[in-house]
């Protein structure tokens, strides 16, 4: 009963955390479409490795289809689904070597080279274009940019959590 609440919580705030980085105007201060800051992969990499993947998926899956019907629509919704699963899959296989080959900043920016990738693909197949994967390199630098500032939170919020003991590791 606890990880359920605890899911729930955890997707309110990935859905407010969507929301407020979406005041933010993020094209002022870095001029390259596409771009955010993913404040939501805190969220996510709090549920993979104090609850679990099938947790972080609830999570994900729960807040791109929430913030797609209240924010976006059906576009935005394939956009960060496709980024937000292949994220997921690529910091769960990361986790596996946590504190052996990868670090948590290693895990997030890995998470946000794929996050952008998979939004990259999904572009590339609603438009029916491969010319968008010229846009990637670019996604990818500003993605690992953001993924390394992200993580950084993730690790402060990681000690806290671990210091005072609120949530045990269970993922």
């Amino acid at each position: 009963m606890k990880k359920i609440a605890l899911n729930g919580l955890l997707i309110s705030l990935a859905l407010v955390l969507s929301y407020v980085e979406s005041l933010f105007p993020t094209s002022l201060i870095i001029p390259i479409p596409g771009i955010k800051l993913g404040l939501a992969n805190i969220v996510t990499m709090f549920a993979l490795f104090y609850l679990g993947f099938v947790s972080a998926l609830t999570v994900s899956v729960l807040r791109c289809v929430l913030a797609a019907l209240l924010f976006g629509g059906f576009s935005s919704l394939m956009f960060s689904l496709s980024g937000a699963l292949l994220a997921l899959i690529v910091m769960q296989v990361l986790k596996h070597g946590h504190n052996k080959l990868f670090s948590l900043l290693g895990i997030s920016m890995g998470g946000a080279a794929a996050h952008n990738t998979g939004q990259i693909i999904m572009a590339s197949l609603m438009m029916r274009n491969t010319a968008i994967y010229a846009y990637l390199p670019v996604l990818l630098i500003a993605g690992i940019v953001m993924g390394f500032l992200t993580a950084v939170v993730a690790q402060n919020l990681f000690y806290l959590v671990d210091k005072t003991h609120v949530v045990n590791r269970l993922g």
